[in-house]
């Protein structure tokens, strides 16, 4: 388990490494043409060549990607290109809102698709028909389509809902979930339908085999089979699942934090992309890869605290 654990860190850390600097080499290619983003197209030449000076951008690639990650290890991701403001604030800000959407998706995704995957897979019948049918739809229709549904229904016809706009949960609980809720039910709609396919076919693996039977034969209940032994069996591809949905999450709120107005990293990535605001753009890649990694190594020590197979390996 120990050896497990310290190749999953090492994969972790050489992941980090492959990623941030595929992004920066991305990013700050092209010197000339972000100098150029900062000044504005009527700027000369001479203008240009000093912003790149000023910038740094004029030094080797290598060199600026190491000056990049020392300031990730003592906390100086930079200043914006544009505002000046530094990222650490920017993402002060941003990342929570972000998180929260993120967390109370997948709240409420566990649940959902742990009691509708082991329904269908158990039950079959219409459950799993329907659980397959919208599995199908769901992963068919992108986040933003499902947002812009959503305002059209459920903030406009029927104004249920705020269209747009975040409410902090000091303003209120109330008002912050309302202001939250759409947003959700639109990153939801395709994590639930994949997840709850993914547990419904690795519950359906588990039921079939042997000490299942076995159990049953010695009279156990059948919730405890189920929900004691066959879902912790199961946890291995669910696992996965969840740690690729999270990855999946991030995607999906760079256009649901758009359509909804919403203050996050989603929407900040979106803006600094299209101005060329390379510090933010890298900040915002930054928290994600390391958000993402550790979730991953969380799901994988889970695994390996539920699985005994998977420690030994």
């Amino acid at each position: 388990m120990l050896m497990r654990l310290v190749t999953q860190l090492a994969r972790a850390i050489c992941i980090f490494f492959v990623v941030t600097f595929a992004t920066f080499w991305l990013m700050f290619g092209n010197a000339t043409g972000i100098a150029r983003a900062t000044l504005g197209m009527n700027a000369t030449e001479e203008d240009v060549a000093r912003r790149v000076a000023d910038l740094g951008l004029d030094r080797s690639l290598p060199v600026q990607y190491l000056d990049w990650l020392g300031g990730v290890f003592t906390g100086d991701l930079g200043r914006s290109y544009f505002t000046g403001q530094p990222v650490t604030d920017a993402l002060a800000t941003r990342v929570p809102v972000t998180l929260t959407l993120i967390v109370l998706t997948l709240i409420v995704m566990v649940i959902v698709t742990i009691v509708v995957g082991v329904a269908a897979a158990y039950y079959g019948g219409w459950i799993d028909r329907t659980v397959q049918v919208l599995a199908g739809i769901g992963s068919a229709v992108p986040a933003f389509i499902i947002a812009v549904l959503l305002v059209l229904g459920l903030a406009v016809q029927l104004p249920i809902f705020p269209a747009t706009g975040y409410v902090r949960p000091a303003a209120g609980v109330g008002l912050w979930l309302m202001s939250v809720a759409l947003p959700v039910i639109a990153l939801l709609v395709g994590s639930i339908s994949g997840s709850a396919a993914q547990v419904r076919g690795a519950v359906i693996d588990t039921l079939s085999k042997d000490f299942v039977r076995t159990l049953r034969a010695r009279g156990v209940h059948e919730g405890a089979i189920v929900f004691r032994h066959v879902l912790r069996t199961a946890s291995g591809p669910v696992l996965i699942s969840f740690g690729l949905t999270v990855i999946a999450l991030f995607g999906g709120t760079v256009f649901v934090e758009q359509v909804f107005a919403l203050p996050g990293m989603g929407q900040l990535v979106n803006l600094s992309a299209q101005q060329g605001d390379v510090p933010m753009v890298m900040g915002t890649v930054l928290v994600t890869i390391v958000i993402v990694l550790v979730v991953n190594l969380i799901a994988d020590m889970c695994n390996m605290a539920l699985n005994p197979k998977v420690r030994v390996r």
